[in-house]
């Protein structure tokens, strides 16, 4: 996203541009702090950034693009990316995190932009996530293919949506709370299903079974 600093026209890493798109996502987060989506209004933000309403619309367009760029913000600090040294260990202290970030009120406007209406703009926003959410879990996947805790060629969509679907039903549905003993539930249940499920080599003379998809 950075431009490069030979650009005559590229904006510096830590510049002006830089400074205004933190303090704008910085008031957008306090807003959201004791706000809802809905009452949350672009001339607020503005005033607790100290920037006009224009150099929100110019960059951000409305306020669900510039509520999701501030949750995702929130996103890369609340859940780092876990390096444990095992799968196992990984999958572990992201749902831990995940169930702490779970209870903020960014989760919820970011679970409302997604439930939005089907136009290109929140199809656009939902795929979005879904990069965030890859990069969390491609990561690890990667880190445990090199170990040899996988074979390659698992569909790794299939496992992300394994991750953290019963977080969402358990949010969005039975409102049950998270555990540790939940949390290891899940874990064995993915592990298992990813070892079941993994591509294996056809014997002598048949075709290989198609390979699962790499997202």
């Amino acid at each position: 996203m950075l431009a490069s600093n030979t650009h005559p026209k590229a904006h510096r890493i830590g510049g002006r541009s830089a400074r205004v798109r933190g303090a704008v996502l910085e008031a957008t987060i306090d807003v959201l702090l004791t706000q809802t989506l809905e009452d949350l209004s672009i001339a607020e933000v503005a005033r607790r950034a100290g920037v006009h309403e224009s150099s929100i619309y110019r960059r951000w367009g409305n306020k669900e693009n510039l509520v999701l760029d501030a949750a995702l913000s929130r996103v890369q600090v609340e859940l780092p990316i876990p390096d444990t040294g095992s799968l196992r260990g990984d999958l572990l202290a992201l749902l831990r995190a995940m169930a702490a970030f779970e209870a903020t009120p960014f989760v919820e406007a970011m679970l409302r932009l997604n439930a939005g209406d089907d136009t290109p703009e929140a199809a656009a926003n939902r795929a979005r996530v879904w990069v965030e959410a890859d990069a969390l879990i491609g990561a690890m996947l990667d880190r445990a293919e090199v170990r040899g805790e996988l074979p390659v060629g698992i569909d790794r969509r299939l496992a992300l949506e394994t991750l953290i679907g019963p977080l969402q039903v358990r949010l969005l549905l039975s409102r049950e709370p998270f555990d540790d003993a939940y949390h290891e539930q899940i874990v064995n249940v993915l592990l298992g299903g990813l070892a079941a499920a993994a591509p294996r080599a056809a014997p002598s003379g048949q075709h290989p079974a198609p390979s699962f998809r790499r997202a």
